[in-house]
């Protein structure tokens, strides 16, 4: 087999980010927008010395599974990767990983509980941000690439963002508005970037720009307003000039309406502003954090909740709860979470912005004793230093983890058992359907004597 070979191949499953895979004298071959169960002509693209890379040519004899993607650039664009089969096949899969990745990288054999699947798998996202290119694309990356797939409507953010993309694309050829060019650092606009609170309807424009000033900003705020009509509640510049990938800066300067949207979350008011982290997915996380409280059980508990963010976890238990106390290293987001309390006339949260190290201290010396510790750590995971501080210096009855990456979760679930904390039950939760990302609620408790 060498490069720009085309060759036969029975697809018999797929990797953890959505490709097919299938053996040709002895080699794996990975081919994306393929399944399980497919016979395909493949054409090669890379050799390695134990796998080999390919691109579909043609599906001689389709799986049981596929389906008729749905959206016309899905197998450009960078963000869907299970549109070619029907969703009960996707949960499949998605439990499939999160299972080999315990049992692979955590040596742990204990079988999942049941996927919570979606009701929605389109129309699901509040929030997407769209970056704008020198050719005047808009939409999203390429696999593993920055070029910009143009986009004129995206199966998974709702209808108005679509129609906002539209009004956007107007005014930038109305009006000439330059983008940002990532080799040259110049040009202005870098990206588009929409929030909408599903339960109040209410809608949040930024424009990222690499500038101070957003020219015609009054014309685009018209156009806006066409669009949304009352939901635009918030129009927004956030200054980012670095030269980075990085998609946000620091500062926001709100050009209309309020530096705020409200949703409602858990039965929780929460603020959002264009820094606050907040689940892209509302009515799924919902039934994450309610996982997540099943496996707490926090009545009558003192909680700590780590990587707290606006603390929406941490409060959507609180009126159970003895206490809750949110640890975040980010003071805008601690902001957000005292200001969420404060909305939601929580008197028995309190929230801390330190890192885990600092808080144990700060607590100990209290004598705070939690019985619970929740961790919602970013995709890397926990540092080992963190688990033994929540091992050695909190020891609480029970730890759950709140995750966005199984091979991250199973890493660390084998650090905590080392730790005295055994992972007791587990549960995949699709919040981000049709593409290869599924978040965990997993629980573990001690074997320690309290």
């Amino acid at each position: 087999m060498q490069k720009n070979d085309n060759i036969e191949l029975e697809i018999t499953g797929m990797t953890a980010d959505g490709s097919g895979i299938g053996r040709y004298e002895g080699m794996a071959v990975f081919v994306p927008g393929t399944a399980a169960g497919d016979r395909v002509t493949a054409h090669i693209l890379k050799v390695k010395k134990n796998c080999a890379y390919a691109k579909l040519i043609d599906v001689l004899t389709p799986s049981a599974d596929r389906a008729e993607p749905d959206c016309d650039i899905f197998r450009r664009c960078g963000g869907c990767v299970y549109r070619h089969i029907s969703y009960a096949a996707e949960c499949r899969e998605k439990t499939e990983k999160v299972r080999a990745a315990m049992n692979r990288i955590g040596g742990i054999p204990l079988e999942p509980q049941p996927i919570i699947s979606a009701a929605k798998t389109c129309g699901y996202r509040n929030k997407a941000q769209y970056p704008v290119g020198i050719g005047g694309e808009i939409g999203f990356y390429a696999v593993h690439s920055h070029r910009i797939i143009n986009c004129n409507a995206c199966r998974l953010q709702p209808e108005i963002f679509d129609k906002i993309i539209f009004a956007c694309r107007e005014w930038i050829n109305d009006y000439r508005i330059t983008a940002y060019d990532g080799e040259t650092h110049r040009g202005l606009l870098r990206h588009i970037y929409i929030r909408i609170a599903e339960k109040t309807d209410e809608i949040m424009f930024t424009a990222v720009i690499n500038g101070k000033k957003l020219p015609f900003s009054d014309e685009l705020i018209l156009k806006l307003k066409a669009v949304c009509k009352d939901a635009l509640k918030s129009v927004q510049i956030n200054i980012n000039r670095e030269n980075t990938n990085v998609i946000l800066g620091n500062k926001c300067v709100v050009l209309y309406g309020e530096p705020y949207i409200t949703d409602v979350l858990c039965g929780l008011k929460i603020r959002l502003s264009p820094l606050s982290f907040y689940q892209v997915n509302r009515d799924m996380a919902e039934l994450l954090y309610k996982k997540a409280a099943e496996y707490a059980k926090p009545d009558g508990k003192n909680i700590v909740d780590l990587y707290c963010g606006a603390g929406t976890i941490g409060l959507s238990m609180a009126a159970s709860a003895k206490s809750v106390v949110g640890v975040e290293i980010v003071s805008e987001a601690v902001e957000d979470a005292r200001f969420n309390a404060d909305l939601n006339n929580i008197k028995n949260a309190r929230f801390i912005c330190a890192d885990a190290s600092e808080a144990a201290e700060k607590l100990a010396l209290e004598g705070l004793k939690p019985d619970v510790v929740i961790i919602d750590p970013p995709r890397k995971g926990c540092q080992p230093e963190l688990i033994d501080i929540i091992a050695t210096r909190f020891s609480p009855e029970r730890v759950v983890y709140v995750s966005c990456d199984p091979a991250t979760l199973a890493r660390d679930a084998a650090r905590f058992a080392e730790k005295g904390y055994q992972l007791r039950e587990y549960t995949p939760v699709d919040l981000f359907p049709r593409t290869a990302h599924i978040e965990c609620a997993a629980l573990f408790e001690t074997n320690k004597v309290i």
